[in-house]
């Protein structure tokens, strides 16, 4: 199946009891069996499995190309499931500009349990290769980054990654599959939060996992099974639900998040655009090698430099709602140093390019001409 009829058809099925098209919300925690370990079907309690949450695992297997896919109560809770593969003394790279909900917990949820982490510019392959030893056991890499829209290669990490027998982990949030393929450049395991553009529609809160080796697949489902980051059914059909439309929506994501750049690259009083379609992007051409298009999430700073001009601009919006989140139909501007990255420490940020006048901006799907008029206004 190609793409578009993935996102419908792919790992799915109809409902063998009654026949409906799409899977039922199972709302139930247990499941009969006929004897004692013996259950009816392959279900016992809906920790374990649930039919409407396989349902959801089995897309996501199919849009990612994988051999399995596990869904969670948030990507925090599925990036949490994949440390917990590890310990002291382990090692883990990862990219220096990270969701801060990541970076808060590699830096504090985990600074006791004894696994170091290094923080580094993916782009910079010697030093990535620099910090490996025998102790490294995982490569995380979001691409593109929240919210300096960073790029790593991930046909080159991967070549490392193998050559060292490291596991590679790539949070595929902001892409998403419809323009990036992880698994199939090399990674082993894609994570996302399946709250944004898989979602679609800001009304759950998800995760997913998806690897290309049933092993580790199973490793992973033992050690959520384990530890109860489980998705609720209801959830799954939404998400589920969500995915149906992925294609057309992040398309248009893309063709509005295109206009908006254009716009905001040529206004008076925008300093820096930061987005991979542009050719002036540092990383555009590793964007052209490994995306479909450049997607939906656009970041931005003033000329001024002044936090003040970033707040005004965010508190006049009417179009663009001011929330945190991303890749909803609606559109979203948010604050990072206020907001989404607030828990980065202030040196660190300052590090990375998060400045204080840095605006980032999800393109919903409106009509552009509506949004660029809204972005005007805000700006005069």
């Amino acid at each position: 199946m190609k793409f578009n009829t993935k996102v419908i058809h792919g790992g799915q099925h109809h409902d063998p009891s009654t026949g409906a098209v799409m899977p039922p919300v199972y709302q139930t925690s247990t499941f009969i069996q006929t004897s004692p370990g013996k259950p009816l079907a392959d279900y016992e309690y809906s920790r374990a499995s649930n039919p409407t949450r396989t349902a959801l695992e089995n897309a996501l297997a199919s849009i990612e190309n994988g051999a399995r896919g596990l869904a969670f109560s948030s990507g925090l809770a599925a990036t949490d499931c994949v440390l917990r593969s590890f310990k002291a003394g382990d090692e883990i790279i990862a990219m220096d500009d990270l969701y801060g909900g990541t970076y808060r917990m590699f830096s504090r949820i985990y600074k006791d349990s004894g696994i170091k982490f290094h923080f580094v510019d993916m782009t910079d392959i010697e030093k990535l290769k620099s910090l490996i030893n025998e102790n490294t056991k995982l490569i995380w890499v979001e691409t593109p980054t929240n919210p300096l829209m960073k790029l790593a290669d991930i046909a080159e990490v991967a070549k490392i990654t193998k050559a060292n027998n490291i596991l590679f982990a790539v949070d595929n949030t902001f892409a998403t599959p419809y323009l990036q393929k992880p698994l199939d450049l090399g990674a082993d395991i894609v994570m996302h939060s399946a709250t944004k553009y898989l979602g679609g529609h800001s009304d759950v809160i998800a995760g997913a996992l998806i690897v290309k080796d049933e092993a580790l697949g199973e490793q992973l489902h033992f050690q959520q099974f384990a530890t109860g980051a489980t998705l609720g059914p209801m959830d799954s059909f939404l998400v589920l639900r969500g995915i149906k439309t992925l294609s057309l929506r992040v398309q248009r994501h893309c063709e509005n998040g295109e206009k908006v750049v254009e716009y905001l690259s040529n206004h008076p009083k925008i300093n820096t655009v930061y987005y991979p379609g542009l050719k002036s992007h540092p990383f555009h051409e590793i964007a052209k090698k490994q995306m479909k298009a450049f997607g939906g999430m656009v970041s931005f700073t003033f000329k001024s430099g002044k936090k003040e001009d970033s707040i005004a601009f965010l508190e006049k919006l009417k179009v663009f709602t001011l929330a945190e989140s991303l890749g909803g139909v609606e559109s979203l501007a948010n604050h990072p140093a206020l907001m989404t990255h607030a828990s980065i420490p202030a040196d660190k940020r300052a590090e990375v390019g998060i400045t204080d006048n840095l605006v980032r901006l999800s393109v919903g799907i409106e009509d552009a001409e509506d949004l660029i008029a809204d972005i005007e206004q805000a700006l005069a």
